[in-house]
């Protein structure tokens, strides 16, 4: 059971991340709005799954990054939304200590449990 869960853990943190750098690649190309001073991060993850307005496109049709914020596997409250049961470390966060901010570069398990690896599902 623990191995399964691991498993949708990996695939759920790559997701993720994907979409995040997808966001910061369209950022950098000038495929998005960006204000004077911004990471180019998203400043949430529901706006992976929202889109937002592509200003290369004459329609101005939004980009998606994701269809779904996957639910962190170790997370057993019902009560929290998929994306409110990651971490989130924002791009000025230190890596050791991640905190989040204006933008989400990261996510991470909220689990304090440890793999079967002996890592702490929070430093995935």
């Amino acid at each position: 059971m623990q191995r399964t869960k691991e498993q949708e853990l990996r695939l759920a943190l790559r997701e993720i991340r994907h979409a995040i750098d997808a966001y910061k690649r369209a950022s950098d190309e000038g495929r998005l709005a960006k204000q004077f001073g911004s990471s180019g991060y998203p400043k949430n993850l529901e706006i992976l799954v929202n889109g937002i307005a592509d200003q290369r496109d004459p329609k101005r049709q939004n980009i998606y990054f994701l269809r779904r914020i996957p639910r962190d596997p170790f997370n057993s409250n019902s009560q929290l939304e998929d994306g409110e049961t990651w971490g989130k470390r924002s791009y000025t966060s230190e890596a050791d200590d991640p905190q989040e901010g204006l933008d989400v570069f990261d996510v991470y398990s909220t689990s304090r449990e440890i793999g079967l690896n002996s890592i702490p599902y929070k430093k995935w």
